[in-house]
């Protein structure tokens, strides 16, 4: 299947906003503008615009039009925690050099402590994944994945190594909608300092979640251990009245 037309017009938007086309406190185009443009509906648009502004990249305006409020990092941080984004499209936003490779692919099947984990079913058929991320030659994102076989066939190490949003987006056609995330900070552990180049640093960043598609469905679960000067809290809130 091929993505909903709003995925589209939101991943076009932002890529424009991302690449500098439009800058922080610029104006974005109307949405008449954009319907023309993709050939959409204004509650098409709509939604796409809701979601960036949601993600902090967008300000609506009354009366003005849609506020552009994105600015990039200052550079140090690859993985940004806000939005979900795959660690090829962090890299790709970054405009930095990075390495995954794979280190255990196999399928499981889910036992009662992989469940109270995970969130999974008993029973469950999963891919288990290992993967190490490098930034240059510097091993910086330890992260396991279980993936539930049903919602992602067909995957394989060639795909862990490349990008499996990538894949289950573009050949599955899969929508993915909604993360839940636990960020802890905690003592690197041995297979941490085994694996990662953590310098001076002796704990790391967990970041551990699962994943929900369109269809309700938790497909995934992941929990990433990150190099502490490799990643940063991005956080966008609207105050409520009381």
């Amino acid at each position: 299947m091929p993505q909903s037309k709003y995925e589209q017009i939101y991943r076009s938007i932002k890529e424009d906003i991302e690449t500098g086309l439009y800058k922080y406190n610029d104006f974005l185009p109307s949405e008449n503008e954009y319907t023309e443009r993709f050939g959409c509906t204004r509650n098409t648009v709509r939604r796409a615009l809701s979601l960036l502004t949601s993600e902090g990249y967008l300000l609506p305006q009354h009366g003005r039009g849609v506020q552009v409020i994105y600015r990039p990092d200052d550079g140090r941080s690859l993985f940004t925690i806000g939005g979900i984004e795959s660690f090829a499209e962090a890299a790709n936003r970054s405009g930095r050099k990075t390495v995954t490779k794979v280190i255990i692919f196999k399928q499981i099947i889910a036992d009662k402590k992989t469940s109270l984990k995970t969130g999974f079913d008993i029973g469950a058929e999963l891919y288990y994944i290992e993967r190490v991320r490098y930034v240059g030659k510097r091993a910086v994102i330890f992260d396991t994945n279980y993936f539930l076989v049903s919602e992602t066939p067909g995957l394989q190490p060639s795909i862990a190594a490349d990008s499996i949003y990538r894949y289950l987006e573009g050949t599955l056609g899969m929508t993915i909608t909604t993360s839940r995330r636990r960020i802890t900070a905690q003592t690197a552990t041995e297979r941490d300092r085994e694996l990662l180049d953590l310098n001076h640093f002796d704990f790391i960043l967990s970041v551990a979640g699962q994943v929900f598609n369109s269809r309700g469905v938790m497909f995934e679960y992941t929990e990433s251990r990150h190099v502490p000067d490799q990643v940063c809290f991005v956080e966008s809130a609207v105050r409520q009245k009381v």
